[in-house]
């Protein structure tokens, strides 16, 4: 598995978890030469793609191509495989995008109310942040291991888990208990 910085997981974790793998918006406090290094970096790696964006659907921009055009951040599949996704899953997700992007297509009218349920949002630089992408390693992480990362009591950690991530945000946190390490919380 590549060796990837806490901002690339970051923007990698949160492109995962929003519709079309949208990278944008980046993570705050990243921009100017920063941002710039980090998405070549990663585009370079092959785990961001430059996309148009569909400013019909309010996606954010990268940068401007003139014209009123612009483009936006995507997740590749080898970069959401870098935060250990799938990439079934990852290529479901690019082929639905792709669908989605004709090129006269008229835009899908609003709805003030749905059934669907609303895409997670997680804010960058938080303690969830930093557990999520924990959890999201293909080894996983013990609560041992979360603790030492966050400083928080075992308990906290778990109450995070139970409540926070699989209650509140919905996500699929599966246990197992593996020698040596005790049990071992990972999301798949």
């Amino acid at each position: 598995m590549p060796k990837l910085t806490d901002t690339q997981s970051l923007i990698l974790s949160r492109a995962a978890s929003r519709p079309g793998n949208l990278a944008m918006p980046l993570p705050e406090g990243l921009h100017g030469a920063a941002a710039q290094k980090a998405v070549t970096a990663m585009i370079t790696r092959g785990w961001l793609e430059e996309v148009d964006a569909d400013l019909r659907r309010g996606e954010p921009l990268w940068r401007e191509t003139g014209d009123g055009h612009g483009t936006t951040l995507i997740a590749t599949e080898a970069g959401l495989e870098a935060i250990g996704i799938e990439p079934v899953a990852a290529s479901a997700v690019a082929s639905a995008r792709k669908a989605n992007r004709q090129p006269d297509a008229e835009p899908a009218p609003a709805t003030e109310a749905t059934d669907a349920p609303k895409p997670v949002t997680i804010r960058a630089g938080t303690k969830q942040a930093q557990i999520i992408a924990l959890l999201r390693r293909p080894e996983g992480a013990s609560i041992a291991e979360i603790v030492e990362a966050t400083g928080w009591l075992a308990h906290s950690v778990r109450g995070l888990i139970s409540g926070g991530l699989k209650k509140k945000l919905g996500l699929p946190v599966t246990a197992e208990k593996v020698e040596g390490r005790g049990t071992v919380y990972s999301l798949r």
